[in-house]
């Protein structure tokens, strides 16, 4: 039988590992700590000797203290360390939670995206956050957002259901950008105003996947960016391979799994490399935190991709 103090004992012990653990999920994980995840493969199909390596970084969720001017810095050289072909920048640059410090507007964040560096380009796609902490593209319908201005203006291309056609070594392949699947209000007015937005409950998709796959014009391979991994579930076989981000792994990951997927689909697609009928996915654990900042066994990672 346990004793009092045997009891007071093991309850003072898990305050204190309460504690402690929360320290590092506020404190450590979010704010410190900064992997490299690196998936090596080769898709069905995938031209014999086309090698190409791509820098995937998704949902930095930029202010302060949580994801400041500094870090982005950090994770912007760390990128450049790794020398890829390829840069993709897969969406919410905005902050997505209202615990901060301060504000980091997109006048002070995109010129630091200016600095990534790689001999096929640095290409960008929008994310949710970045649709909703913009008050006039809500009110309009319609971008394009501060975000994807200040990114332009810092060099960088903003794709929002376009396909462009680019080479590596002279082996060409296919580069598209979805549409945010969650960037407007389901309002009256935008139900209206936008009839042919896919209606996904609170929220009106921009994306539109049927009309960027059929910007394709030969049988190169194709790679598609689409900030939140649910649309998977009707990629064709003729993509390649999907990049992702959204979920943040979850921000919280125990043994492979997450308590809370911001996705349809729960954990099927909350983290990493999937492979369904010979399709490829890979979703990053992204770089920030939203709603709380949070993060426990899921670091921020920069996300590298060794294909062929």
């Amino acid at each position: 039988m346990i004793t009092r103090r045997q009891f007071i004992k093991y309850i003072g012990a898990s305050f204190v590992a309460g504690i402690g653990g929360a320290g590092y999920a506020f404190g450590i994980e979010p704010l410190i700590r900064l992997g490299v995840s690196r998936y090596r493969l080769t898709p069905k199909g995938w031209p014999t000797g086309l090698k190409l390596k791509i820098a995937a970084l998704s949902d930095f969720h930029i202010s302060q203290p949580w994801l400041s001017l500094d870090r982005l810095a950090t994770i912007i050289d760390r990128t450049n360390e790794l020398r890829a072909d390829l840069i993709v920048l897969l969406g919410d640059y905005s902050a997505g939670i209202s615990i901060r410090t301060g504000e980091i507007h997109s006048h002070q964040w995109a010129p630091l995206f200016g600095r990534l560096q790689a001999p096929l380009g640095v290409h960008a796609i929008l994310g949710n956050h970045d649709w909703w902490h913009d008050r006039t593209a809500q009110k309009t319908g319609t971008g394009p957002t501060f975000g994807q201005l200040a990114l332009k203006k810092a060099g960088i291309p903003v794709y929002e259901n376009e396909a462009i056609r680019l080479n590596n070594n002279g082996m060409p392949f296919w580069l598209l950008g979805l549409g945010d699947q969650l960037a407007l209000r389901a309002d009256h007015a935008n139900r209206i105003r936008h009839p042919q937005a896919k209606n996904r409950g609170r929220w009106l998709g921009r994306d539109d996947l049927t009309g960027t796959i059929d910007k394709i014009t030969d049988d190169a391979p194709a790679i598609l960016l689409a900030h939140e991994p649910d649309i998977f579930v009707d990629v064709p076989s003729r993509i390649s391979l999907t990049l992702s981000g959204h979920t943040h792994g979850g921000q919280v990951r125990l043994a492979g799994w997450s308590p809370v997927v911001p996705s349809y689909y729960g954990n099927r697609f909350a983290y990493g490399h999937v492979v369904e009928n010979d399709r490829h996915l890979i979703v990053s654990g992204g770089l920030g935190t939203s709603i709380l900042p949070v993060r426990f066994g899921i670091p921020p990672e920069i996300v590298l991709v060794e294909l062929g």
